[in-house]
């Protein structure tokens, strides 16, 4: 039979068709799959980089994530506690936030809530200071674990002129405050938490507190003048033999003044002994100051801020009392030692001072160093 002769349709050699099992993975792709007929899970279309990529991804995401959560629960754990809350401007007064949730410890805490740059204080010096103080009290019973508070004295609440004070550092008879204030500087805002054993002791029941009460102060530093605080300044010698003559200084007593023996003049004299470099001082002025004084008469002293530890403060618009003493020192450079010679008209007066010794005609005389001016 012919080629031609054998029945069409079937092919002229019969091939073997390869078997799909046969074939390796990277030439095989079947056909078909989307159709959804298909048994196994649908193919990535990634390639093997992408997909170890994808597998980094995630992995980093599962530790962001982690971490994440343990950090919060690190951050709930070791979270703050209350803490006590100062604000309000330096020299003004403060507002104070003491939590119920908070109790005193038996210990001394100073913190500053403002840091200034001035003179550093030193057991001694005299700060001038603004401040306010609370009784802090540990609650009892089921309630140990909380405190009440009160304030006490403000003096920022004081009227104008007498919101600042003069704090001797070590004389303050708080032993907490003395401590706490040492080495704070001048334009500081601190804050002490004073434990019952280091506060005011036996006089701490005429303040409201009681025997187991911690003290918490409130203190801006306006001011530190050193112990023995003297004038500076250019000297200016005075050379009148009928005048007081005044020494070198001496220790804890201040400069040696001497009366002579004549009579005193007639007329109040302000004679300038240290010119200092600061600003003149207004009538508007509190002065601070260190003096001494001394009756005429006999040279008997009879007060001295020297031998007392700590410098005076003295509003130069008073006009009752010594009005002479006020009036010498207006118009005085800061930094400067003044003489001031006292008639009875312009000193005590006609009715003196028994309790001084100074009697109603006896002229005084004062020997003053002007350190500085109170802030306002």
């Amino acid at each position: 039979m012919s080629e031609d002769d054998k029945p069409r349709g079937e092919p002229a050699v019969k091939a073997k068709l390869p078997n799909a099992k046969n074939i390796r993975s990277p030439e095989f792709t079947p056909h078909g799959i989307s159709s959804g007929r298909g048994r196994g899970p649908r193919p990535s279309a990634l390639t093997a980089a992408q997909a170890r990529k994808r597998r980094r991804l995630g992995i980093a995401g599962t530790v962001v994530a982690v971490l994440a959560i343990a950090g919060a629960t690190t951050w709930y754990v070791t979270r703050p506690g209350p803490q006590i809350e100062v604000t309000g401007a330096f020299g003004q007064s403060p507002k104070v936030t003491i939590p119920k949730k908070l109790v005193p410890e038996n210990e001394l805490k100073v913190s500053q809530k403002i840091k200034g740059t001035g003179t550093k204080i030193a057991n001694g010096d005299t700060a001038l200071v603004k401040f306010v103080f609370y009784q802090w009290a540990k609650g009892t019973g089921d309630k140990a674990d909380e405190s009440t508070s009160k304030e006490l004295q403000s003096s920022y609440k004081l009227p104008a002129g007498q919101q600042v004070v003069p704090m001797p550092i070590g004389k303050t008879e708080v032993k907490g405050l003395d401590k706490g204030l040492v080495g704070q500087t001048a334009g500081s805002r601190v804050v002490l938490q004073v434990p019952p054993k280091e506060g005011f002791g036996q006089a701490g029941p005429q303040m409201g507190l009681g025997e187991n009460d911690a003290v918490l102060f409130v203190v801006d530093v306006l001011a530190v003048y050193p112990k023995n605080a003297e004038a500076k300044g250019t000297a200016k010698p005075l050379d009148d033999k009928d005048l007081p003559s005044v020494g070198a200084m001496e220790a804890g007593k201040g400069p040696k003044l001497t009366v002579p023996k004549a009579d005193p003049p007639k007329d109040m004299q302000v004679k300038t002994l240290i010119e200092g470099t600061g600003p003149k001082t207004t009538k508007d002025d509190t002065a601070f100051v260190n003096y001494k004084g001394v009756i005429w008469r006999d040279g008997k002293e009879f007060d001295n801020s020297w031998s007392k530890g700590s410098p005076a403060m003295f509003p130069l618009n008073t006009t009752e009392g010594m009005k002479g003493f006020f009036k010498g020192l207006q118009g005085q450079k800061v930094g400067s030692r003044v003489m001031l010679i006292l008639p009875p008209d312009q000193g005590y007066g006609k009715e003196g001072n028994p309790q001084a010794g100074i009697k109603g005609d006896d002229t005084t005389v004062f020997v003053v160093d002007i350190l500085g001016t109170v802030p306002k």
